[in-house]
């Protein structure tokens, strides 16, 4: 109990709260003793980390996939004993603060991100040393944006210009002698966080029963590791639309509107990607179902100031038309 608090804390770069490459990360690692204490080592890390994982099971044996790479990793020593007795090593009864700063390396990075088996973090850690069987760890994550606007693995002008071009897809299939077509308009593939996206569906019931689109943001998260791949697929939001009458036509037009702490399509990592799509089921009585789907690429948008992300399922939920 010598060591009452110990802590490591960092100053917002921004109104934001994010940081990103090239940025100053400054803070302070905060000590609180009950008494005079002699410190072997008092060190700070600065690092940034992609990291995937999952099991799989084949009959009794259970394979493990994991794999990991370091962005980047910056180490400043605050207090070190070298033996020279000069007191440097102290820590001073009461409350001790020591200021660090680290400058983010300017390379390419992908921002902050947790998935299903798989995070890319970054984080700052503390470790205080008083010997060999006194270790104290301490570490705070802080939110990290990307510059690039366009974070994927292809970056042609052609990819940039579609996102603004006008998508559409259409199937058709047969239930028996009934037949259902259904197609999906969107005025443009990209759209940033807190927008909306604006698409119309046609649905064309040649059949003897009423129909009814749902309408979903699909989320599809991949993982790679060790040659394996792991997909993990989610229906993030959905809306029922009206119902088509039998042996009619309708268009249905709609306006979706992203969340703003949805995470953005990613492509520029090389153990992870995330990718959403527009997605119009409908489900045919007793026979089957016609699914339809549209690429929808999420732009990161002006960040509103920093607050804790909230749990993937506060995200679910039908909207209000």
């Amino acid at each position: 109990m010598t060591v009452r608090h110990f802590s490591v804390d960092y100053k917002k770069a921004n109104e934001h709260g994010t940081f990103s490459p090239g940025d100053t990360l400054s803070g302070q690692v905060t000590v609180v003793t009950s008494r005079k204490i002699k410190a072997q080592c008092l060190l700070v890390k600065a690092k940034g980390k992609a990291q995937v994982g999952w099991c799989e099971r084949d009959g009794r044996a259970t394979a493990v996939y994991s794999d990991k790479r370091k962005y980047f990793y910056l180490e400043h020593v605050i207090l070190q004993d070298k033996n020279k007795g000069d007191g440097s090593e102290i820590i001073r009864r009461g409350r001790n603060v020591y200021p660090f700063t680290f400058v983010i390396p300017n390379t390419e990075m992908p921002s902050s991100y947790e998935g299903k088996w798989g995070k890319i973090s970054y984080t700052l850690q503390a470790r205080l040393t008083l010997s060999i069987w006194r270790v104290q760890k301490t570490k705070t994550e802080f939110p990290f944006v990307t510059k690039s606007e366009f974070p994927f693995a292809s970056k042609s002008e052609m990819i940039i210009i579609g996102l603004q071009k006008e998508q559409s897809a259409t199937k058709t299939s047969f239930f028996g002698s009934a037949k259902v077509t259904v197609s999906v308009t969107a005025e443009k593939m990209g759209v940033r966080q807190g927008e909306a996206l604006e698409f119309s569906v046609q649905v064309l019931n040649d059949s003897a029963q009423s129909l009814a689109p749902i309408l979903y943001l699909w989320e599809k998260q991949t993982f790679a590791a060790q040659s394996k791949r792991i997909v993990h697929t989610n229906d993030i939001l959905f809306e029922s639309a009206d119902c088509v009458p039998p042996w009619s036509s309708q268009t249905i037009t709609k306006a979706l509107r992203i969340p703003a702490e949805l995470p953005p399509t990613f492509f520029n990592c090389c153990m992870m990607k995330l990718e959403y799509r527009l997605k119009i089921s409908i489900d045919v009585h007793l026979t089957g179902s016609l699914e339809v789907k549209l690429p929808v690429v999420i732009l990161l948008s002006t960040p509103e100031p920093h607050k804790l992300i909230p749990k993937r399922s506060a995200w679910f939920g039908k909207l209000r038309r």
